[in-house]
């Protein structure tokens, strides 16, 4: 990527994560269904766990794929799990940690790189995030 990440704003916070209908046992010796809008990640967290899958591409309701019987599992953003529970889903598993970040572009950094850097002092005082 062309640009630099320079301070987590601490706001945001939220994960992407893999979750299941409750009670769910995962059986390695079949191919996983799951359903989710974030087709990359997915496929990206399941190849490096060796994970056989087949990525069910849906937007909106995630959360009614495994109750209609058309996935196991979902991955989707998760903040306070609320929704997961209204379905009888849990977090099986989390697959990173999202918030919102300051990113600049590399050129912007260098010819204004002084001025960005008074921008990040003065965010970073607010938000309490070291950069």
């Amino acid at each position: 990527m062309n640009v630099y990440e320079l301070l987590d704003l601490n706001t945001g916070v939220c994960r992407m994560a893999v979750a299941a209908p409750d009670g769910y046992k995962d059986e390695r010796g079949k191919t996983l269904k799951v359903a989710t809008k974030f087709v990359n990640i997915a496929s990206d967290y399941y190849r490096k766990k060796g994970r056989q899958t087949d990525i069910i591409k849906l937007n909106g309701s995630i959360e009614l794929a495994p109750i209609l019987g058309l996935s196991d599992v979902i991955v989707d953003i998760v903040e306070t799990g609320t929704t997961l529970k209204e379905n009888h889903l849990s977090v099986v598993d989390t697959i990173v940690g999202i918030s919102a970040r300051l990113i600049c572009n590399k050129a912007s950094y260098k010819f204004r790189g002084a001025r960005i850097n008074a921008l990040v002092n003065s965010l970073s005082a607010i938000t309490g995030e070291k950069k």
